[in-house]
């Protein structure tokens, strides 16, 4: 019988979640309701707004099932990591940054941002055959 080591896991300060339509409108709610927690718990907002926005549109885009919403989750850690998390309903369409993108493209930048912005990013699977598309942003100098 094999042992399974445990690793600590630092329970989130905060955490924040919510159910969205898979719609547009869905992701310009997620970037609005974002800001606003990030803004009540004092952290600096922008660059994981932009990535809530493009994780979220991404979700309503490429992730969209019909009659099945996404689910935006932030977690603030005692350390400052925030963790930035959205989950679709689309686990066989998996993220990835395109080779080339075409200068005046309409699409295709949204994860080279997001890869840009965050310390850390990530792809993980959920349940109902769905995907979590996660990024983390540690503290910047200055910050707390």
């Amino acid at each position: 019988m094999s042992k399974k080591l445990s690793l600590p896991v630092a329970a989130p300060l905060a955490h924040f979640a919510v159910q969205l339509s898979a719609t547009r409108r869905g992701a310009r709610l997620a970037r609005l309701l974002a800001e606003r927690q990030l803004d009540d718990w004092g952290v600096d907002f922008v660059d994981a707004a932009q990535i809530v926005a493009e994780l979220a549109a991404n979700a309503a885009f490429h992730g969209r099932v019909r009659g099945r919403d996404f689910r935006l989750a932030l977690r603030l850690h005692g350390d400052g990591v925030l963790r930035i998390e959205v989950t679709d309903a689309r686990g066989d369409r998996l993220p990835r940054i395109a080779d080339s993108v075409v200068a005046d493209a309409e699409s295709g930048r949204g994860l080279l941002l997001v890869a840009a912005l965050a310390d850390r990013w990530g792809v993980a699977e959920a349940p109902a055959h769905g995907k979590t598309v996660w990024a983390e942003l540690a503290p910047r100098r200055g910050d707390r």
